[in-house]
C-alpha cells in the first residue's frame, strides 16, 4: 500500500500512529520487503511515524513477538539465531553475557572493548554511562514487542552507530490483552520462569511481565541467577498518548572466561581461574508521549532516568612474586621495563613476601551509575514542491555520572584455583574517579517521495559531547573533554517494479571517547588494565563512514534481499602497546579499519502456509588498514612483547562467512517443530591482530524447538541446542597457561568453548 496518498492525509496519519504506538508488525518478515509491504521501522530512537521498510535505503532486519517467543534464552539468542550478520562470541562464557557482533561492530557488556552499535529501548539509549557497554541481561526480553536492527552509520540514533543501532520497542495492555506464564527446566540445571499480563479498561491500560532466570551452568563453578520486572502503565484518547514504563533488574552472573586449550582438550568443563562474578543491579524509569497536533503535524518525546550499578570480583594470577635481587631479598616484587620495582600497599611501605600474598589477585570494581534526558521530535506531512514529503525534526538532551572505584588484593590460588585474598592489597591498584558525560543532539530526517518509484532521504545530527574526569585520589586523572560533529546520511529506494526495488545510501557517525578510555591514553605514562588508569592527554573521536547498495522484492512467494557494504573508521580506537612490558599500554587512535561484505537473504511460506522458512548469508572481509604494533607478550612471534600489525590484517574475533538457515512447520493444527542451523567460519586470536598463528576453527551449530497446543490454554515448549553436541569454539585470545597449571601447558591459546548439548521442557498457559 502507498502510505503517502495526499486525499486521504488524516486516515494515513492515524494508520501510520497506531502501527507505531502500538509497536504492531502487520507483515512477520525478517529483512525490509517490497515497497508495497506496510510494515513500518522507526528511523529516529522515538520513532515517530516511521517509514515503510520497502522504503528506506538499507537492509533492516525485524524481529517480531512471535519471533521473540519461539523458545530463545534473550535478546542475543534471538538475534543470533535469526539475523543475518549477527554472530556472539563468549569471552565470558556466561550465556547472558555474550559479545554481540554485526557486521563487524561490537555491543558487549566488557569494559574496554570498542563499542560500535547503539542499543535503545523505548527511545532510551543503553550503552552504559562509563565505558559505553550493553549489559543484556538488563533488557526485558518478555516485555519486548517488535526489535529493529538497522544497518549502518546511522546518524539519527547517536554515539555509537558505527555499524548500526538496535532498536526495540516493549509491549503494552492495549495490544497485550491477555496473561501468559511459561516454566522451562533442563539441563544446566537451567529453570527459566516467565510470566506476563495486560488489560485495557477503556482509555486506560498496564502491562506487567516478570522473568526469572537461574544455572548452576555447565562448566565448572558457574552459576548465575537473573531476574527483572518490566510494567508498564498507558493512556490513550483519540490521537494523543502516554506510556510511562518502570525496568528494575538485577543479576549475579559467573563467566569464568577463556580457558587454555590444553585444559578443553582434557576436561571441557573445565575453568583457568575463579572466580569472574559481575553483579548488576538496575533501576529506570520511561515517560514517552505522543500526540497529533493537526493532521499534518504529529509530536513525540521521552523523558527517562536510569540507575546501574556494577559489581565484579576477578580472581586471577598474577605475575606478583618474591623478589630476586639480594637488595630485595624477602619482598614481593613485578618486573618492570626488565627492571625489579618492590610492590608496596596503600600506605607505601614494601610488602613482604609470603605464600598467602603469591600467585594470584583478587580485583574487585563497583561503577555506579546514573543518568537522565529527554528527547522531542516533531514530524510533518506537507507536500514539497508538489511531492509528498516527511520531514522530523527534533533534539536530544543526555547526562549521565559514574563513580568508578577499583582495587587489587593480593593471594594465592587454591587447589580448585579460586583466588583467596591474602588481606594485602597493592598500593598502585587503587582507582576512584567520578565521570560526568553531557550529550546534546541536533538532528533531521526527510523523505521525499519524488515519483510513485523514486523516493529520497536525507538526515543528519550535530553531537556535542562533553567529559569530565574528577580524580578523587588526587589530580591526575583530572580532565575535560568536548567532541563535537555534523554527521549526515543520504539515501534512495527505487521500484524498478512493484516487486523489485532498488537502493543506496551513504552515511557518517561517531563514537567520542569513553571516560575509560581517556584516563589511560598517555604513551609516557602506560597503565595496566582493567584498573590503574593514568593522566589523559585528548583522543579523537571515531568516524564511520558507510556506503550500502542493494536490491529487494518478492518473486513467486519468496522474499528476497541483496546488500553490499563497506564502513571505513577513521582514527579508530584500540589498546596498544607502549613498551615492552607485561599487560601494560594505552588507547590511542591507530588509523583507520574497514568492514566490507555481501549480505544474501530469502524468506517464504510454503505448503498452504504450514511452512516458513529463512536463510541468510553474509561475506565480511574485516581488516586494519594502518600499521600499528599492538601488544601481545604471549605471543610465539612477538618481538619485545609486541606484533607488527599490518594494513590488510584481519580483526580477531570476526567470521568471514556466516551462513543461518531455519524453518517452522506445522505438523497438524496443534504441533509445531522448529529449528535452525548457524554456521561461522574461522576466526583470529586477540593477540594475534598480525595473523601469524593459525586461526579458531569454524562450527555449525544446529537448533530444534517444538510447540505442541494441548488446548486453548496450555501448551508443552521444549528446545534443544546443538543437537549433535558439537565441540566448538566461538573466542580466543593468548595467554600464559604454564604459571598456574605447569610447563606441560605451554600452548598460549586460551579458548571460550561453546556449549554441549541441553535440552529443556516445559509448559506455557495463555488465558
Amino acid at each position: 500500500m502507498a502510505l503517502f496518498d495526499s486525499s486521504h492525509r488524516a486516515g494515513r496519519v492515524a494508520l501510520v500512529y497506531s502501527l507505531v504506538v502500538a509497536g504492531a508488525t502487520p507483515t512477520a518478515v525478517r529483512s525490509a520487503q517490497a515497497v508495497d509491504a506496510i510494515e513500518v521501522i522507526g528511523v529516529t530512537p522515538l520513532h515517530g511515524t516511521g517509514v515503510p521498510a520497502g522504503e528506506y535505503p538499507a537492509n533492516v532486519q525485524t524481529l517480531t513477538r512471535d519471533d521473540l517467543e519461539d523458545g530463545g534464552l534473550d535478546v542475543t539468542d534471538s538475534l543470533n539465531r535469526k539475523l543475518s550478520s549477527v554472530t556472539l562470541n563468549a569471552a565470558q562464557n556466561n550465556p547472558l553475557q555474550p559479545d554481540v557482533q554485526y557486521r563487524g561492530f561490537t555491543a558487549s557488556p566488557l569494559l574496554g572493548l570498542p563499542q560500535g552499535i547503539a542499543v535503545y529501548g523505548d527511545g532510551v539509549r543503553l550503552n552504559s554511562v562509563f565505558g559505553d557497554t550493553v549489559h543484556w541481561d538488563m533488557i526485558p526480553q518478555h516485555a519486548i514487542g517488535s526489535i529493529n536492527l538497522i544497518p549502518g552509520s546511522n546518524p539519527l540514533f547517536g554515539l555509537n552507530t558505527l555499524g548500526g543501532a538496535l532498536s526495540y520497542r516493549t509491549k503494552d495492555g492495549f495490544t497485550t490483552d491477555r496473561s501468559r506464564v511459561s516454566v522451562l527446566g533442563g539441563s544446566f540445571d537451567r529453570w527459566e520462569v516467565a510470566a506476563e499480563t495486560g488489560a485495557q479498561h477503556g482509555e486506560w491500560a498496564y502491562y506487567l511481565a516478570l522473568s526469572y532466570f537461574d544455572e548452576e551452568g555447565w562448566r565448572d563453578y558457574s552459576p548465575s541467577t537473573a531476574q527483572s520486572l518490566f510494567g508498564k502503565v498507558s493512556w490513550q484518547a483519540g490521537v494523543s498518548r502516554l506510556d510511562l514504563g518502570i525496568n528494575i533488574a538485577d543479576s549475579d552472573l559467573i563467566g569464568n572466561g577463556a580457558t587454555p586449550s590444553q585444559l578443553l582438550d582434557e576436561d571441557r568443563e573445565a575453568i583457568f581461574t575463579r572466580p569472574d562474578q559481575t553483579e548488576n543491579e538496575l533501576f529506570a524509569v520511561t515517560l514517552n508521549g505522543e500526540t497529533e497536533l493537526n493532521e499534518n503535524t504529529l509530536l513525540a518525546g521521552n523523558i527517562y532516568y536510569r540507575q546501574h550499578d556494577i559489581s565484579t570480583l576477578n580472581g586471577d594470577d598474577s605475575d606478583i612474586e618474591e623478589c630476586a635481587l639480594p637488595a630485595n631479598a624477602g619482598l614481593l616484587c613485578i618486573e618492570d621495563d626488565g627492571t625489579e620495582e618492590v610492590v608496596e600497599d596503600p600506605n607505601g611501605n614494601p610488602i613482604a613476601a609470603s605464600e598467602a600474598l603469591e600467585g594470584a589477585t583478587v580485583n574487585t570494581s563497583q561503577t555506579d551509575q546514573d543518568s537522565f534526558g529527554m528527547t522531542l521530535q516533531a514530524t510533518f506531512l506537507h507536500d514539497l514542491a508538489g511531492h509528498e514529503n516527511q520531514l522530523i525534526v527534533g533534539g536530544a538532551w543526555d547526562e549521565g555520572r559514574a563513580h568508578y572505584r577499583a582495587k587489587t588484593e593480593l593471594g594465592s590460588l587454591d587447589a580448585t584455583r579460586l583466588a583467596v585474598g591474602g588481606g594485602v592489597y597493592d598500593g598502585e591498584s587503587f582507582v576512584d574517579v567520578k565521570t560526568r558525560t553531557r550529550s546534546f543532539g541536533l538532528f533531521f530526517f526527510d523523505s521525499l517521495r519524488v515519483s510513485d518509484a523514486l523516493t529520497l532521504n536525507l538526515a543528519g545530527r550535530w553531537n556535542s559531547t562533553n567529559v569530565e574526569l574528577d580524580d578523587q585520589l588526587g589530580t591526575a586523572l583530572n580532565g575535560d573533554h568536548t567532541f563535537s560533529r555534523f554527521n549526515p546520511s543520504i539515501g534512495a529506494s527505487y521500484a524498478l517494479k512493484p516487486s523489485v526495488t532498488l537502493y543506496g545510501s551513504y552515511s557518517e557517525s561517531t563514537r567520542a571517547p569513553t571516560p575509560v578510555e581517556l584516563t589511560c591514553a598517555d604513551p609516557d605514562d602506560p597503565c595496566r588494565l582493567p584498573n590503574a588508569f593514568v593522566a589523559d592527554p585528548p583522543l579523537d573521536q571515531v568516524v564511520a563512514k558507510t556506503f550500502e547498495l542493494g536490491a529487494r522484492g518478492r518473486s513467486g512467494g519468496i522474499n528476497w534481499n541483496v546488500a553490499a557494504f563497506t564502513t571505513t573508521n577513521e582514527d579508530d580506537i584500540i589498546f596498544i602497546s607502549s613498551g615492552a612490558l607485561t599487560s601494560e599500554g594505552y588507547f590511542d587512535n591507530i588509523g583507520d579499519t574497514r568492514r566490507r561484505g555481501i549480505e544474501l537473504g530469502v524468506s517464504g511460506s510454503a505448503f498452504s502456509d504450514r511452512l516458513d522458512w529463512f536463510a541468510g548469508y553474509t561475506y565480511l572481509d574485516a581488516t586494519f588498514q594502518s600499521d600499528f604494533r599492538a601488544p601481545s607478550e604471549n605471543h610465539p612471534q612477538a618481538v619485545g612483547g609486541e606484533i607488527a600489525v599490518e594494513k590488510g590484517d584481519r580483526i580477531p574475533g570476526i567470521p568471514e562467512h556466516v551462513f543461518k538457515v531455519g524453518a517452522d512447520y506445522k505438523v497438524t493444527p496443534a504441533l509445531l517443530l522448529g529449528g535452525e542451523v548457524i554456521y561461522a567460519s574461522d576466526q583470529y586470536l586477540r593477540g594475534d591482530e598480525s595473523n601469524q598463528l593459525d586461526p579458531i576453527d569454524g562450527y555449525a551449530v544446529t537448533n530444534l524447538r517444538m510447540r505442541y497446543q494441548v488446548n486453548k490454554t496450555f501448551s508443552v515448549i521444549a528446545r534443544v541446542d546443538n543437537v549433535f553436541d558439537k565441540e566448538y569454539e566461538t573466542f580466543g585470545v593468548l595467554g600464559e597457561p604454564d604459571e598456574v597449571l605447569g610447563a606441560a601447558y605451554d600452548d598460549p591459546r586460551f579458548l571460550g568453548p561453546g556449549s554441549p548439548r541441553g535440552g529443556w521442557i516445559g509448559v506455557e498457559a495463555t488465558f
